[in-house]
C-alpha cells in the first residue's frame, strides 16, 4: 500500500516567466500533508505535473518511483480531484463514476461502494449539471477513491462544503492516512489546513520555503503566555525578576513573555501566588504562513481604512 511521491528538481518555465523553480521534495505515507502557496506560487502547476497533465521543462515527479504517465491503470494507485466540473454535466453521477470505472478495470459493484461513501447514492441517477458545488466536489472525491488508490492528491478540496461535508472530508483524509496512504491537498483555508494536516510544504514564486510538521512550525512562534490571578501586581514583580516582560489588559490579566508556562507555574506555586488560568498562546497556522509568505506574495491589497 505505501507510496511516496517524490519532486527532483521540478521545474516548468512558460517563455520568461517560471512557475515552478527546482521545486524538490517528498510526501510521505502515513499523514496528511498540507501544500500551501499565496496564489500564483505553483501550486497548481506542480500538482497537475505530478499526473503528467503538464510536462515538466526540466526534472521529474515520481510517484512510488514512476512518472504518472508509466503507471498502466492509475486510478489503482493514484486517486486525485484538481477540478469539481471535470464530469461531464449531462452524465448521470454513476455513469460517470461507471465510465471510469471501466477505463481502469474497475468493477460496477465499486462504483456504487463510492457514491455510498461520499453521500451521493440517494442522487446516483441525477444528471450531474443540476449539482451543487459541494455536491459535485463529493463526486470528484468518489473518483479519486474509485480505484482505492495508495496516493491521493486533492486541490481545494472543501470548497462548496457546507459544515458537516467539511468534516467529513477531513475525517475522510486522516482515515486515508492512517491507513497508511499518501495524502497530499491544497487549500487557502488555513483555519481548516491546521485540524486536518500534519505536515505542510509551503512554495512561493515556485520555490519551496518550508517543509515541517504543524506543531514544529507552531513552536517556533509561539508568543506569549496569557496569566490571570488576583494578586497581578506581586506576580508581575516576580516574573520580571526572572526576566520576562509583562504587560496587563484591560481585563486586568498577565500576558507574560520570554518565559513559558511551566515556568511561571512554579514560580508562583513557590511564592504561594494563586493562579486562576495559566494559557500558553502561540502563532496560529494562518500567522505563521503570512509572515512566511510576506516576500514570496505575488499579488497584495491595499488596506483601506474605514470611515469613523
Amino acid at each position: 500500500m505505501e507510496c511516496m511521491i517524490e519532486l527532483r528538481e521540478l521545474t516548468k518555465r512558460y517563455g520568461d516567466t517560471t512557475a515552478v523553480d527546482r521545486l524538490s521534495f517528498e510526501v510521505r505515507p502515513g499523514v496528511v500533508t498540507g501544500f500551501l502557496g499565496p496564489n500564483g506560487a505553483g501550486k497548481s502547476t506542480t500538482m497537475r505535473m505530478m499526473l503528467g497533465l503538464h510536462r515538466p521543462t526540466s526534472g521529474e515527479a515520481l510517484i512510488d518511483g514512476r512518472r504518472y504517465d508509466e503507471i498502466r491503470r492509475p486510478l489503482h494507485e493514484v486517486g486525485a480531484v484538481l477540478d469539481a466540473d471535470a464530469a461531464h454535466p449531462g452524465r448521470s453521477a454513476v455513469t460517470h463514476l461507471a465510465c471510469l470505472a471501466r477505463s481502469n478495470g474497475i468493477g460496477r459493484a465499486r462504483v456504487h461502494e463510492v457514491l455510498e461513501q461520499v453521500g451521493l447514492s440517494g442522487v446516483a441517477g441525477r444528471r450531474v449539471g443540476g449539482f451543487s458545488l459541494g455536491m459535485r466536489q463529493r463526486l470528484g472525491i468518489a473518483g479519486a477513491l474509485l480505484g482505492d488508490p495508495a496516493v491521493v492528491l486533492l486541490d481545494e478540496p472543501v470548497n462548496g462544503l457546507d459544515a458537516a461535508g467539511i468534516r467529513w472530508i477531513r475525517s475522510t483524509l486522516r482515515a486515508l492516512a492512517a491507513e497508511g496512504r499518501t495524502v497530499l491537498l491544497s487549500s487557502h483555508l488555513m483555519s481548516e489546513m491546521a485540524v486536518t494536516v500534519d505536515r505542510v510544504l509551503i512554495i512561493g514564486r515556485g520555490r519551496l520555503i518550508e517543509d515541517t510538521s504543524v506543531a514544529e512550525m507552531r513552536d517556533r512562534f509561539e508568543r506569549d503566555v496569557l496569566v490571570r490571578t488576583p494578586r497581578a501586581t506581586e506576580l508581575t514583580g516576580l516574573l520580571t525578576r526572572l526576566g520576562a516582560t509583562v504587560t496587563s489588559t484591560a481585563d486586568g490579566d498577565l500576558i507574560a513573555a520570554g518565559v513559558d508556562a511551566p515556568a511561571i507555574g512554579d514560580a508562583a506555586a513557590a511564592a504561594g501566588i494563586p493562579i486562576h488560568a495559566l494559557t500558553p498562546r502561540s502563532a496560529t497556522l494562518e500567522d505563521v504562513y503570512l509572515q512566511m509568505t510576506a516576500e514570496a506574495a505575488e499579488y497584495r491589497a491595499t488596506v483601506t481604512k474605514e470611515d469613523p
